[in-house]
């Protein structure tokens, strides 16, 4: 149990991160709840086996967040995501009226950010959250109608599943780019296209109401682009009724929309993380003749039309690997046998880390009896010892971690405009043989003491531990006490792989298949075949040092547990 010091200690660590709120100056806060101060408990460390593994070509469809943008990484290479998806309108068979005449059609989604300071007069300066590269990066954004029939759902073997869309490599972004209409977004200000930038700034909407009066509305940073008129004319207001009377009709009439990224000349580029489905649209405003018979043929009134981006979507990721990155997680260069001394793990089409724990030498086991048997029995030496020492009572986990410590070094290589890579806030930790989490992901703590959904499950950990000089990561920690002492108390318990990723939602937990399984090393059975959807939606990633015996002591993965002693 943690002594009422350890109690205080966790009600000044909360106190202090309540505080915290501004996304850019993440810090680590599981440290002091776990407890780096474990009085009289006697710390042991064991080795571990850890090394890289590729993502190949994966699932990118209906992510909660996508990629809109280029990032360039000095330390991994160059992510460019463009984004594909349905439409639906947001009422079906609308009367449109008679004489319409549009007014404005605009696209509007919004940005994560926060407020950073309101003025006298109200006015809020933000910053945006989940923007990755120079704060002055742009792109050159077109959003072109999409032709491509994207099917809500399949059956496979029995299964309804989603269309699947894959990352780079697998031609998808060339099927949508031999399919697209007109380009939508034809502004002549080229901020709305060839030199889109994601703009922090607040928006002011202008409108009159019923009584001629203006009402302006204040609304939080969001991307705001100016449609093709001409094209919603002839495809929504001039559209036979039929073709707007359901789901599915509209959904083969007006397929969807691509948002196509390329670079904007010599400028310097960004990426931001978009929820395009939970409020993104496109509005309509129009006039149209009234439907009151008794008011004169010229009189009209104001009415709009709303259609959502929801429906079926992919994420279209490509990614170009620089050579130290792509040589490290190339199949050949990997050493399964005595680890890797640098782990390299990166979101989207990236990689992944897979970790054994224990050393694999395996020449003596025990009976029933606690008697020691000469002969291997498929279970690490090690874990044998500590099985024994739990039966005779000799020591209790009180607790185990994983702290996984980041190469600074390699990781503070700059790149253009002088910035270094942006670095995960979290990894996640899962049980990579079932491709489920550890009991350890469920720690009670449901919720985020910041309001960061990254900071929720902190007792669990995998969050980034900041150091206070130099303001970058050092280290990331993960608890799996208890699936420690599962191992220990029960000798059918397995001793599966770990995988270890970047994350960008520790509430998702499900997985995403790949394209192709891989098999990971000489063994027929071994396969690695999915990784948690958390790590698709975004293009960060690390550098970590593995457990192997070349890794300086002070920086090497080792499994550390901390032991009860029994009176």
């Amino acid at each position: 149990m943690y002594n009422t010091s350890f109690i205080k200690k966790i009600l000044v660590a909360a106190t202090v991160v309540f505080l915290y709120s501004c996304d850019r100056d993440f810090n680590a806060i599981g440290d002091d709840l776990i407890g780096d101060n474990h009085f009289d408990l006697t710390p042991e460390k064991y080795d571990v086996l850890a090394y890289n593994q590729e993502v190949t070509p994966i699932e990118s469809n209906g992510l909660a967040i996508n990629a809109l943008g280029i990032y360039d990484n000095p330390v991994l290479g160059t992510t460019t995501g463009s984004y594909v998806t349905q439409v639906a309108l947001s009422e079906y068979a609308p009367t449109i009226g008679e004489g319409a005449v549009i007014d404005s059609v605009y696209l509007s989604v919004p940005y994560f950010s926060h407020v950073v300071s309101t003025d006298a007069d109200g006015k809020r300066t933000f910053e945006l959250d989940s923007v990755f590269g120079p704060a002055d990066g742009k792109i050159d954004l077109s959003v072109y109608e999409s032709k491509v029939a994207m099917r809500n759902s399949f059956f496979d073997n029995g299964t309804q599943l989603p269309q699947l869309y894959y990352t780079s490599a697998n031609n998808d972004n060339a099927d949508f780019d031999a399919n697209i209409g007109a380009k939508l977004n034809n502004s002549s200000s080229k901020s709305q296209n060839t030199e889109f930038f994601f703009n922090k700034a607040e928006i002011t909407d202008r409108t009159i109401d019923a009584n001629g009066k203006v009402v302006l509305t204040k609304v939080a940073p969001e991307m705001r682009l100016m449609l093709d008129k001409a094209f919603f004319m002839d495809k929504i207001l001039n559209a036979p009724a039929e073709k707007l009377s359901s789901a599915n009709v509209f959904q083969d009439y007006f397929r969807g929309l691509y948002f196509k990224v390329a670079r904007s000349g010599a400028n310097p580029a960004n990426l931001a993380l978009i929820n395009f489905a939970t409020a993104g649209k496109i509005v309509i405003k129009y006039k149209a003749k009234t439907a009151i018979t008794t008011d004169p043929d010229t009189t009209t009134e104001d009415k709009s039309i709303t259609i959502n981006l929801t429906g079926a979507t992919a994420s279209l990721q490509q990614d170009a690997k620089n050579a130290n990155y792509a040589n490290a997680i190339a199949d050949a260069n990997i050493n399964r046998t005595e680890g890797d001394d640098r782990l390299y793990i990166k979101g989207g089409q990236g990689s992944a880390a897979i970790i054994e724990l224990f050393d694999k030498k395996d020449v003596i086991s025990y009976n029933k009896d606690g008697e020691l048997v000469n002969k291997p029995n498929g279970v690490s030496d090690v874990l044998d010892e500590l099985r024994l020492a739990y039966r005779t009572k000799k020591g209790l986990v009180n607790e185990a971690n994983l702290v996984f410590n980041i190469d600074t070094e390699k990781m503070s290589v700059k790149g253009a405009g002088n910035v270094q890579a942006d670095e995960p806030k979290r990894v996640y930790l899962y049980d990579l043989t079932n491709n489920i989490p550890l009991i350890d992901y469920s720690d009670g703590t449901s919720g985020a003491l910041t309001g960061d959904p990254k900071a929720t499950k902190y007792i669990f950990g995998g969050i980034i531990n900041i150091d206070e000089a130099t303001k970058r990561g050092n280290y990331y920690k993960v608890r799996i006490t208890n699936h420690i002492r599962n191992l220990i108390k029960d000798t059918t318990t397995v001793n599966v792989k770990l995988g270890l990723v970047v994350t960008e939602d520790i509430g998702v937990i499900t997985s995403n298949r790949l394209k192709n399984k891989v098999k990971i090393g000489t063994n027929p059975d071994v396969y690695f075949t999915a990784a948690p959807r958390g790590s698709v939606m975004g293009p960060l990633g690390t550098i970590l040092y593995g457990g192997k015996s070349s890794v300086p002591d002070d920086k090497r993965l080792k499994l550390e547990i901390y032991y009860t002693k029994p009176n």
